[in-house]
């Protein structure tokens, strides 16, 4: 770590120079030995135009390059590029100069806020984070509102047909707004589902998020599909992405009086990214997606080159000849790389036969086995590796069109492979796997290949593995019957939760399933979803099919954790259905009150066991789940002497409390009588500073 003090106090006199820095770094680089040569420079903390500390507020920690024309959002930029231009003829900003040293800002004001961010990152790398959500790549593109706009998809489908051809073992989720039924509100047009698509896609996991729209400083694309509301509510601190925008100004970063949706997005404590290849200025729809493709090959090291995220962004830097490039930043460590697994993880039979030999043909209503290996990169089963193997196996891919929402008269065609037949969870046991699963009725039966996507992970490492050639199609006839639906509980936030239970207003769901055959989750049919149809809104399902696990080696249980967002205040019903794979549905009903967040909120005060001889517990029902709650309970005789004070501090995932008891002793430990007691509940909640006191009677036998 080196003090900007230091640097200006060697390298210019002690001015504030930010030639000094480049001066600096490359007096480093020509001192370092071949072998040891500089690769990565961090700028540590925010910037600002203001470079002369004329204003007030001002925050420019760390400066920054700006370009000399700053009147056209087109042609000004502000960039750390210059500093790593160290050889002599370099640093004009020419479109030809070259960076020879990757960099990184993070982009802070605090020493909270850069706890917040290092904190974050050191996450990245631990266990906590591993999960298949590392083998997605989701790519969003803006809709058409303007002729010129049809690049928007046809370039990022470009981008996906690549991933497809050199990394087959990533699964692409595409959400293309222009897909998606836009809506007119007063505020303008929008697209909700897309918007609830994004939020889906960051929390669930995603290891890349590109963009590819118009954008601003307050979110993407004049429908926002992402605002800044919704991007300081993200939740997925060990599922972060890194984040690509090729947009415009959605992180210019150098504007003191205000923080954009993109700096947000970055330092939002308890997730949203880890890392941001995200622009400060606008950028032409053409260059935007020549540098896009670019960028994304080698991000996703279709060339094996094992680089940090910064040195692919450096070398896509090099090979462009626009001086819009210099638009394009790097939030984040210089240093990480993407937290992609390492191959590999192979299929060995299916039913008893070896893959080598023939592929058994997954038919529908079809009971399979499958075997496998993990293996290093020469191929040889490491025999030590013990852990969990997450497999979905998807069916063929279909077309879709875009809907051509603005009639500008442009549709799309694309491809999707998004129909889950299983996705479950078995143990690896010395290198070794196998699991068991029936194949969904709900197949398209015409027969082609399907994809087989693996992931793996012990303590220590994760792998990935896929399989595309296995043949998906036709029907087992000899199946046998079931006519029973699936076992479905529910629960809000925990399982202790009864019908009529209070919640916030983002409950967590809970669902727990169990068929002997197995659950639906193929989307080829239409209806035979797992769906959560809230307050009787048919229109509008809550379609779970992606969020749904199997138990470990076990197909025929699973469950589904899924959040509930900003739901209004008051009495709500949610109903709940699901299918085998035989096509056999249940469903059940939850009813719950939700009550405002902001407010401390407690019902359902009771002692239990009451009468009780000398232990009993106190519950009660609260709207503050995952906080600490500060909890006091008082014992008075019924002539008001008080003869026992408990305090504890209750944190619960859902939104009962019953963690403070009482063993019928009074304060200096002595048994009290029997009779009737008095006892008050005093309970403040440790982020609002709300309180709440009820008094209750209880019975010592």
């Amino acid at each position: 770590v080196v003090l900007l003090d230091q640097i200006y106090n060697e390298f210019s006199s002690g001015s504030p120079d930010i030639t000094a820095i480049r001066d600096f770094i490359k007096h480093l680089y020509d001192s370092s030995s071949p072998s040891k040569k500089l690769k990565y420079v961090c700028f540590f903390g925010d910037s600002s135009y203001d470079f002369k500390d004329r204003l007030t507020l001002n925050n420019n920690i760390v400066p920054t390059f700006h370009a000399k024309q700053s009147f056209d959002l087109t042609s000004s930029y502000v960039t750390d590029d210059y500093y790593t231009m160290i050889e002599a003829s370099e640093g004009n900003m020419l479109v030809e100069d070259s960076i020879d040293i990757a960099t990184g800002r993070i982009p802070v004001s605090s020493a909270l806020e850069a706890k917040q961010v290092i904190d974050k990152i050191l996450n990245y790398y631990t266990p906590k984070s591993f999960g298949d959500w590392r083998n997605t790549i989701t790519l969003v593109a803006d809709d058409i509102d303007q002729n010129a706009d049809k690049t928007l998809q046809t370039g990022l489908e470009e981008i996906a047909d690549s991933i497809k051809k050199n990394k087959p073992f990533f699964n692409i989720k595409k959400l293309y707004a222009d897909a998606f039924k836009q809506e007119t509100t007063s505020g303008g047009e929008r697209y909700p589902q897309v918007k609830n698509a994004i939020s889906d896609a960051i929390e669930k996991g995603t290891l890349v998020f590109n963009y590819f729209g118009h954008g601003g400083e307050d979110g993407l694309a004049d429908e926002r599909i992402l605002e800044n509301p919704q991007i300081q509510k993200f939740k997925n601190l060990n599922t972060l992405p890194l984040f690509i925008t090729v947009t415009c100004e959605f992180s210019r970063f150098d504007n003191h009086l205000r923080d954009t949706a993109g700096e947000k997005l970055f330092l939002n404590k308890n997730g949203g990214a880890v890392s941001m290849i995200t622009t400060s200025r606008n950028i032409y729809i053409s260059n935007g997606a020549i540098f896009n493709k670019k960028l994304n090959k080698h991000v996703l090291e279709f060339e094996n080159k094992n680089l940090s995220i910064a040195q692919n962004l450096m070398v896509t830097k090099n090979l462009s000849r626009t001086q819009q490039k210099y638009f394009i930043f790097y939030f984040g460590d210089p240093a990480m790389k993407l937290a992609t697994p390492s191959p590999n993880i192979k299929l060995t039979k299916i039913n008893q036969k070896a893959i080598s030999e023939s592929l058994d043909t997954l038919k529908a209503l079809s009971k399979i086995s499958i075997e496998g290996v993990v293996t290093d990169n020469s191929g040889n089963i490491i025999p030590n590796f013990n852990g969990i193997l997450s497999t979905t196996i998807f069916d063929k891919s279909i077309n879709k069109q875009t809907l051509d929402n603005d009639g500008f008269g442009i549709t799309n065609t694309f491809d999707l492979q998004e129909s889950k037949l299983f996705k479950g969870n078995a143990s690896i046991k010395n290198g070794y796997f196998k699991f068991n699963f029936i194949v969904p009725k709900d197949i398209k039966i015409a027969f082609g290949k399907g994809k087989v996507s693996l992931y793996a992970h012990n303590n220590n490492y994760d792998k990935r593995g896929v399989n595309t050639d296995i043949i998906i199609g036709g029907i087992e006839q000899n199946a046998p019957e079931d006519t029973t639906g699936p076992e479905i509980r529910a629960f809000l936030n925990n399982e202790s939760f009864v019908n009529g239970d209070l919640t916030n207003a983002s409950p967590n769901l809970i669902i727990h399933l169990e068929d002997s055959s197995g659950i639906n989750t193929s989307l080829t049919a239409v209806d035979h979803d797992i769906i959560a149809i809230l307050d009787d809104n048919e229109s509008n399902p809550i379609n779970l099919n992606d969020y749904y696990q199997t138990e470990l080696d076990n197909f025929t249980k699973g469950s589904i954790s899924y959040k509930l967002r900003e739901l209004s205040e008051g009495t709500h019903r949610l109903r709940i259905k699901a299918w085998d794979t035989y096509n056999n549905s249940s469903e059940t009903t939850l009813s719950f009150v939700v009550v405002n967040d902001l407010k401390l909120n407690i019902s359902r005060v009771l002692n239990y066991p009451n009468p009780f001889v000398n232990y009993t517990e106190f519950w009660f029902n609260h709207n503050k789940p995952n906080e600490p709650l500060e909890v006091q309970i008082q014992i008075f005789t019924v002539s008001g002497k008080l003869i026992k004070t408990i305090n504890g501090v209750s944190q619960t995932l859902g939104n009962l409390s019953n963690t403070i008891n009482w063993d019928g002793l009074d304060d200096f430990g002595n048994r009290v009588g029997k009779g009737v007691y008095v006892y008050k509940l005093s309970v403040k909640s440790t982020v609002s500073n709300d309180t709440f006191k009820k008094f209750d009677k209880l019975v010592v036998m």
